[in-house]
């Protein structure tokens, strides 16, 4: 029996289970679906696939990839949603360079919406992940080496990300934690899913988005982060609606 190398991780609530797409993968993997049940609905599980599963009625997207995580028995774990399907092809490449680079934890890919676009500006080359290059990741674009993960303690903040007062940033959190930790990432620039477009980290120019974007950089960068928010207002002016935000998100006080 082939050794499965890759898990595919879904995060989903129990009233949206029907809309998972699996992708076609060339590549022995595995199914596993972390849902969440916070209403105690009735739900039927899926019957035209094979998966593990486990059922929380907490809620919260950062506790159900935890989930995910801590159930990973694969060599790598791909995180997924409901919302977005994948392009197997590149997800092998993506596999392939993990297996060839064995100090590399993580690898960030990119994605399109469903119009065929890239979902963000992406890098052109393959790129060393850093806190400065980073803030933009989505869950599922990461594929990431399992025991090392697991080896370092590594898990999402649960303070952070859908379902949670500070809506956003939990992928950028991950990473940040991983480097400090000591991992290794790297951006690759093949695009291995297809997502909607709105989320929740496409969300500027509310208050509630400047004090979540606000909370998120001083969770990564702690006493610095003052300079690193105005850094990141200035760079993004138009989207936050002009200068009249920057002190109270540079200083973090809404």
């Amino acid at each position: 029996m082939t050794e499965k190398l890759l898990t595919i991780g879904y995060s989903t609530l129990a009233d949206r289970l029907e809309n998972i797409i699996l992708p076609k993968l060339d590549l022995p993997h595995e199914i596993f679906i972390s849902i969440q049940n916070p209403r105690n609905i009735e739900f039927d599980l899926p019957t035209n696939f094979k998966f593990r599963t486990v059922t929380a009625t907490e809620k919260g997207v950062a506790k159900s990839r935890n989930i995910v995580l801590s159930s990973a028995e694969t060599k790598y774990l791909l995180f997924a949603d409901d919302e977005n399907t994948f392009r197997g092809d590149n997800i092998k490449f993506a596999i392939s360079y993990l297996e060839e680079h064995p100090d590399c934890d993580l690898v960030l890919a990119q994605a399109i919406d469903t119009t065929g676009a890239l979902r963000k500006a992406y890098p052109k080359k393959v790129k060393k992940l850093t806190k400065f290059n980073s803030a933009k990741a989505a869950t599922y674009e990461m594929i990431v080496r399992v025991d090392s993960a697991k080896s370092k303690g590594m898990a999402f903040d649960e303070k952070f990300g859908a379902g949670a007062d500070n809506y956003l940033g939990d992928e950028y959190i991950f990473i940040a934690d991983l480097l400090d930790k000591g991992g290794a990432g790297v951006f690759l620039p093949l695009t291995i899913a297809i997502h909607p477009l709105e989320s929740s980290g496409s969300r500027w120019g509310s208050d509630a988005d400047l004090r979540a974007r606000a909370v998120v950089f001083q969770r990564v960068f702690g006493d610095t982060a003052p300079l690193i928010r105005t850094a990141f207002y200035l760079k993004n002016l138009r989207k936050f609606g002009g200068l009249k935000n920057i002190i109270r998100f540079s200083i973090g006080k809404f």
